[in-house]
């Protein structure tokens, strides 16, 4: 039967999350800290727009770019958030999540044997992506010392005469890890020099907790060549509903709605019109989901600090990534150790990238009593592997 599937699907490895959480989900008293969704419930102003569109029958396709109200909507909070401006008609296309956008955004731009540059450790579908785009894959390392931001010689570095693109992810999934204004000015004359496209996730753009988000589509000379990716599952605490969007000029939408079209049709009608609500009267909700999220990070690294686990100070989406390394294992082994003596699954840094081992991904879109209990093992554990 090997014989019928397609040689590049082969290729792709299974997700280094899913089989250790396999395991945690036939172990009862589990404390899972490995689930990147919010634990907060859709807002209700939110729910209601989308019962009501549904009460209303509105439930037919809806254009291929999506509702022309929702893409205004969208063009409004790019421009009051982002100072970005981007056409309504043209340089807007909706998306079914944040993960679509991505998939079109590289099949659109990708020819057979062009290279992707992209800082690790990193979301666990880019690789996959670039692959079933046909593209080459050339992952930046990054470490702790930079905190996990990218710079212009790691990216100049990377850069061939091959590479056709840069995709980047700040706020990080998974370090936490954010760049900051004069970060991103000092990667723009990479970007031009070697006239790369840029893919830019900003899927936790609303989560920054040191300083507003900076799109690098806003830096002179980058709005012309950036995609911009963002989406509703984090801000709005919206997974289920899966809705994202992009914005790029017009003749790059153009070719990535061509790839939407055949491949999707449109994104769930009754979702749009639940995001014109998020859009139109969600920032305060997005103020006190991210304030909570604050207040566990701050919890997190004083934890942190008390158990002498050394982890950089991540100042976006709800993750950190602290160093185990001093306990001789690998990132899965330690994982997999935590998970049988303590019972508290997170994930091996490893799965996001091979610089990512000596690490663990912690999740704090849990609450504070979860993430009390989970710390208390953490550090019983941590204690005993010391005392070995």
């Amino acid at each position: 039967m090997r014989d019928f599937i397609c040689g590049k699907i082969k290729k792709i490895k299974p997700s280094g999350i899913r089989r250790l959480f396999d395991i945690a989900s036939e172990i009862p008293d589990v404390i899972s800290l490995g689930v990147g969704e919010p634990d907060f419930d859709t807002p209700w102003h939110i729910r209601e727009e989308g019962i009501y569109s549904l009460h209303k029958g509105r439930t037919f396709y809806t254009s291929n770019s999506g509702l022309i109200e929702l893409r205004a909507e969208i063009a409004a909070f790019m421009r009051r958030k982002y100072g970005l401006t981007y056409d309504p008609e043209k340089e807007i296309v909706v998306t079914v999540g944040g993960s679509e956008a991505i998939d079109i955004a590289l099949r659109a731009t990708l020819d057979p044997g062009d290279e992707v540059a992209y800082p690790e450790p990193c979301f666990v579908s880019y690789e996959p992506c670039i692959l079933l785009s046909d593209g080459v894959s050339v992952p930046i390392a990054l470490s702790s010392e930079t905190e996990f931001r990218l710079t212009p010689e790691l990216l100049e570095a990377a850069v061939t005469p091959k590479t056709k693109a840069l995709l980047i992810s700040y706020p990080n999934n998974p370090t936490g890890a954010i760049m900051e204004r004069e970060d991103l000015e000092k990667l723009a004359p990479v970007i031009l020099k070697h006239d790369l496209l840029v893919i830019s996730d900003e899927i936790y753009s609303e989560l920054s907790y040191k300083e507003r988000h900076v799109s690098i589509a806003s830096l002179p000379g980058m709005r012309e060549r950036t995609v911009v990716i963002n989406g509703f599952s984090k801000s709005y605490a919206m997974t289920g509903w899966r809705l994202g969007f992009a914005c790029a000029p017009a003749e790059i939408i153009k070719y990535m709605l061509k790839v939407h079209q055949f491949g999707i049709m449109s994104a769930p009608t009754m979702s749009q019109y639940a995001a014109v609500s998020a859009l139109r009267n969600g920032d305060k909700d997005i103020a006190v989901m991210a304030e909570s999220y604050n207040q566990r990070r701050r919890f997190l690294m004083e934890r942190f600090r008390e158990m002498k686990l050394p982890c950089f100070e991540p100042y976006g989406a709800f993750y950190a990534f602290p160093d185990i390394s001093e306990f001789g294992m690998s990132s899965e082994e330690f994982c997999e150790a935590l998970l049988k003596a303590e019972n508290v699954a997170v994930v091996p840094g490893s799965a996001f990238g091979a610089c990512g081992d000596g690490h663990v991904r912690i999740s704090y879109a849990y609450s504070i009593e979860v993430l009390k209990e989970a710390m208390s093992r953490l550090a019983r554990f941590v204690e005993k592997m010391r005392a070995k």
